[in-house]
């Protein structure tokens, strides 16, 4: 009887183990995929042309982003393309050196035509108009966006 417990229990702790494993493998497959879908190029809907205007329409002034404070980087201006985050961090289309700025802060996509903000679970939050956004928020020519300490001004 002892001899058939102590095989329950080993049985029992070889499942354990095996369900743990499993587990771990899911954690990093989760992961793999998150950074797959962060770093892969975005998708072309059918029916949309990639670069240019076509057919001798004149394209639209493309939107910028003009530092407005702090006072030595003012004049400074970033073309908007698709899809940009603003941050500390080396790989931000839009590199910010200010300590209250995170180092992924905010993100600037076109949906629609139109631009839009979102934070991205910064510390000191994003603010557009000297109001704090929580949610993704559209953005107009002469709007303020303060990421930190820096102020930028949206323009064509």
């Amino acid at each position: 009887m002892v001899l058939l417990t102590a095989l329950d229990n080993q049985n029992l702790l070889r499942g354990l183990e095996i369900l743990v494993v499993a587990l771990i493998w899911l954690f990093f497959l989760r992961v793999i995929r998150a950074v797959w879908v962060e770093i892969r190029p975005p998708k072309v809907r059918s029916g949309e042309t990639q670069g240019p205007a076509q057919g001798g329409r004149r394209e639209r002034k493309s939107m910028r982003l003009k530092v407005i404070e702090p006072e030595d980087k003012r004049g400074n201006a970033f073309d908007l393309g698709d899809e940009l985050t603003i941050g500390r961090a080396a790989g931000c289309g839009v590199r910010v050196d200010d300590s209250f700025t995170s180092a992924l802060h905010a993100r600037l996509f076109k949906r629609d035509g139109t631009l839009w903000v979102e934070d991205l679970s910064s510390t000191n939050g994003t603010w557009v108009n000297a109001e704090r956004i929580a949610t993704a928020t559209r953005l107009g020519r002469g709007d303020l966006l303060q990421v930190g300490g820096t102020v930028f001004e949206v323009s064509r």
